[in-house]
C-alpha cells in the first residue's frame, strides 16, 4: 500500500507541475503522451505498437488517435503490410504542437526534480526496479 500511495503521489505532483504548460492549449497531457513518440519515431508506427510502447490499451489509444485525427494533428493510412493496421503519422500542425509544448513540459519536470541532485541515480534505479517487478508480475 505504501508503495502505491507514493507512486500515486508522484503522478499527481507531475500532473500538477505541467498544468501551467497545458493551460489554454488545445491538447491534453494524455494526447501529448501519444504524440511525442510519433513525433520522434524513426520508422512508421501502428496504433497497436504505440499502445505497446506506452503500456496502454489498444482501445484507449484508438479513441485518442481518433480525436487527434479529427483535429488534424495526425493521419492514419492503411498499412501496406497488414490491411488490418493503420500507420500513424504526424501532420505539420501536430509537429508544431509537440515542438512548442514538449520542451516546456520537460523543463517543468526538470524544475520539479532539481532537488534530487546526487540521489537522482539511486532513485532512478529504484524506480526501474519497481517497474520491472510490476511487469514481471503482470506477465505471469
Amino acid at each position: 500500500m505504501e508503495v502505491v500511495a507514493q507512486v500515486k503521489r508522484i503522478v499527481s505532483l507531475l500532473d500538477k507541475a505541467v498544468e501551467p504548460v497545458y493551460e489554454g492549449t488545445a491538447v491534453t497531457t494524455a494526447e501529448v503522451d501519444l504524440l511525442v513518440p510519433l513525433r520522434y519515431a524513426e520508422e512508421p508506427i501502428t496504433a497497436s505498437r504505440l499502445a505497446e510502447l506506452l503500456s496502454m490499451t489498444r482501445a484507449g489509444v484508438s479513441k485518442t488517435l481518433a480525436k487527434l485525427e479529427r483535429r488534424g494533428l495526425i493521419t492514419r493510412t492503411p498499412s501496406s503490410s497488414d490491411r488490418r493496421a493503420a500507420v500513424i503519422a504526424m501532420t505539420p500542425s501536430g509537429c508544431s504542437v509537440i515542438d512548442e509544448l514538449f520542451p516546456r513540459e520537460l523543463a517543468a519536470h526538470g524544475a520539479l526534480l532539481a532537488g534530487l541532485d546526487r540521489d537522482r541515480d539511486r532513485v532512478l534505479r529504484a524506480l526501474e526496479r519497481l517497474a520491472t517487478a510490476m511487469e514481471e508480475q503482470l506477465d505471469r
